[in-house]
C-alpha cells in the first residue's frame, strides 16, 4: 500500500475528527462568515510526485482556500435559490462518503442503496401530497431534472407520430409551449436535438404576471390542428414566483393531446404550507415534475428529483436504457436507475433527504417554507415603504423583486451590497427593468437577518453609492 494511503489509514479517527472540529465551527459562526469574497487566489498547476498526506493537504486548504470561502450556505445568501444543509442532511450526506454506494437496483445484484432511494421518493410524494402513480429518481439539479422529463416527453411525442426518436433519432418538428420557462429548459431543449428556437412563447397573463395566458395558449393549440405537443409550465417563476392555472391546464389536457411538464423547481414546496398549497392545485395531473432538493429541502447541493407519471414508465426505459451491456441484464426486465435516468454513475443523492425528511417532518417542513415566505414579505413590506426601492412585483411567495427608484443605479447599488459581505443577491431584468432578486430558501433566516439587511440598504442607499 501506499505510504501516504499507510499513514492516512492509521490516523483516520484523528483527520475525521479534525474535520469534525472544522465544519463545527463554520456552522457555528456561518451568520457571521461574508456572504462575498474579493480575494482572488493564485492556482497552483504542479502535482505533487510522492503526495503529502491528508494533515498537510488540509493545512493547505486552510491557508490557501478557507478563509475565503463564503457563506453560501448561510441565512443572508440570497442568491440562486441556495438553501443550507439541515443538520440531519449533513448527516447523510457524510454517510453517504462513507458507505459509498451504487444505487442502482432495486432487485436483484445490488445493494439496498437504491430502495433508499425509492422510499425517499414515497415521502417526498407525501410531502408534496402528490398521489403514488408517479416514479421518480435524484439527479444533479433542475437542469438534470427538466432535461430528464423532458426527453421521456421528446420519447412520448414520436410515439404519436409512430416513431422512436430514442432509436432512430427526431425527424419530426417537436413543439413546446411555455410562456415563462427556467433557461434550464432552454438549454435542455438544445441538449435533446429538439432546438431551442422550438419554444413557441405564449403569452403571460396581463396584471404584472409571469402565467400563461390560456387563452393565448388555446389559441396556439388550435393553430397546431391538433398536432400532439409539450407543454413547458411554471410551479414557481424565477423572477417572481408566479404559477401557471393548473386547473385550467388540466381542463385543457381533457380536450387536446400533450405532454404536460411542470417547472416546480422550488415553488413546489408550497405543498408543505396550508397557506400556500392551493397555489398548486392541479399539479398531480401533469405528466412530470421537476423539483429541486437543494434548494427548499435544504439538503447539500447537488440534489433534486424528477417525478414522471409510472403510465410513462416504458417510454423511460426506452429513453434511458442500457441496452448494449449484457451484464446488465435486460433493462425491461428489472427496476434499476440506470435504465431510467441519464447517469449511469451517481452517488446516493437521497440520503441527505431520507435523513432530513424523517429528521424534521412535514410539520418542520411547513415551518421552514413559512417563515423564509414570512421573512420575505418582511423585507418586501420595507421596500414597499422605502424612499428609494420600489417592488417590481407582488411577493408572492419566498422571492422579492426589486429596484431603485432609479432603476439604472441597480448595478451600482447591488454591487455595494454584495461588497459588504452580509448579504448576498443576484441581478435580474423584469419586464424590461433592471432589477435585485432575493430569494429565501434558507432554514436558518430569520427576521433578525432581514433587518441586518435593510439596514445595510438603507445606508447604502443614503449615501449616493
Amino acid at each position: 500500500m501506499n505510504i501516504q494511503l499507510q499513514n492516512d489509514l492509521s490516523q483516520l479517527d484523528t483527520l475525521l475528527e479534525k474535520i469534525k472540529e472544522q465544519g463545527i465551527a463554520y456552522l457555528n459562526n456561518i451568520s457571521s462568515r461574508p456572504t462575498s469574497a474579493k480575494k482572488e487566489i493564485n492556482t497552483v498547476s504542479a502535482l505533487p510526485g510522492e503526495g503529502i498526506g491528508t494533515l498537510e493537504t488540509l493545512k493547505q486548504f486552510n491557508a490557501r482556500f478557507e478563509p475565503i470561502m463564503v457563506a453560501s450556505s448561510g441565512p443572508r445568501f440570497w442568491g440562486f435559490v441556495t438553501g443550507g444543509s439541515t443538520p440531519a442532511s449533513i448527516v447523510g450526506d457524510w454517510l453517504t462518503s462513507v458507505y459509498d454506494p451504487n444505487p442502482q437496483t432495486i432487485k436483484g445484484r445490488n445493494d439496498i442503496s437504491a430502495a433508499i432511494e425509492f422510499e425517499t421518493i414515497q415521502l417526498l410524494l407525501e410531502l408534496f401530497n402528490l398521489p403514488a402513480d408517479f416514479s421518480g429518481g435524484f439527479v444533479t439539479g433542475a437542469t438534470t431534472s427538466n432535461f430528464t422529463c423532458l426527453a421521456v416527453a421528446r420519447q412520448w411525442i414520436g410515439k404519436q407520430l409512430g416513431k422512436d426518436f430514442a432509436k432512430d433519432s427526431i425527424t419530426e418538428r417537436i413543439n413546446v409551449f411555455s410562456a415563462a420557462p427556467h433557461s434550464s429548459v432552454i438549454k435542455s431543449l438544445s441538449l435533446l436535438g429538439i432546438g431551442s428556437n422550438n419554444l413557441i412563447k405564449i403569452k403571460t397573463e396581463e396584471g404584472n404576471r409571469e402565467s400563461i395566458s390560456m387563452e393565448d395558449l388555446e389559441k396556439k393549440i388550435t393553430e397546431l390542428t391538433y398536432q400532439p405537443f409539450i407543454l413547458v409550465s411554471s410551479g414557481g417563476t424565477v423572477n417572481t414566483v408566479d404559477f401557471d392555472d393548473f386547473i385550467a391546464i388540466t381542463a385543457l389536457k381533457e380536450k387536446y393531446n400533450f405532454w404536460w411538464h411542470i417547472d416546480a423547481a422550488f415553488g413546489g414546496f408550497a405543498a408543505c404550507s396550508p397557506k400556500y398549497k392551493h397555489l398548486l392545485q392541479g399539479w398531480e395531473n401533469a405528466d412530470s415534475i421537476t423539483v429541486d432538493c437543494h434548494k427548499w429541502l435544504n439538503v447539500p447541493y447537488e440534489s433534486a428529483v424528477f417525478f414522471v407519471k409510472q403510465q410513462h414508465s416504458l417510454l423511460q426505459v426506452e429513453t434511458f436504457q442500457n441496452s448494449n451491456a449484457p451484464y446488465l441484464g435486460n433493462p425491461f426486465d428489472n427496476f434499476s436507475y440506470m435504465n431510467f435516468l441519464p447517469e449511469n454513475s451517481r452517488r446516493l443523492r437521497a440520503l441527505p433527504a431520507w435523513f432530513s425528511l424523517n429528521a424534521y417532518g412535514k410539520n418542520g417542513y411547513r415551518e421552514i417554507v413559512e417563515n423564509c415566505i414570512a421573512c420575505a414579505q418582511h423585507l418586501g413590506q420595507f421596500i414597499e415603504s422605502s424612499p428609494h426601492f420600489k417592488l417590481l412585483a407582488p411577493v408572492r411567495l419566498n422571492t422579492v423583486c426589486f429596484t431603485l427608484n432609479d432603476e439604472e443605479k441597480a448595478p451600482a447599488f447591488l454591487s455595494k451590497l454584495n461588497d459588504t459581505g452580509k448579504v448576498y443577491m443576484t441581478p435580474t431584468v423584469y419586464n424590461g427593468k433592471k432589477g435585485i432578486r432575493a430569494a429565501l430558501v434558507n432554514w436558518r433566516t430569520a427576521n433578525e437577518d432581514v433587518d441586518l439587511v435593510v439596514k445595510v440598504m438603507m445606508e447604502i442607499a443614503e449615501t449616493g453609492f
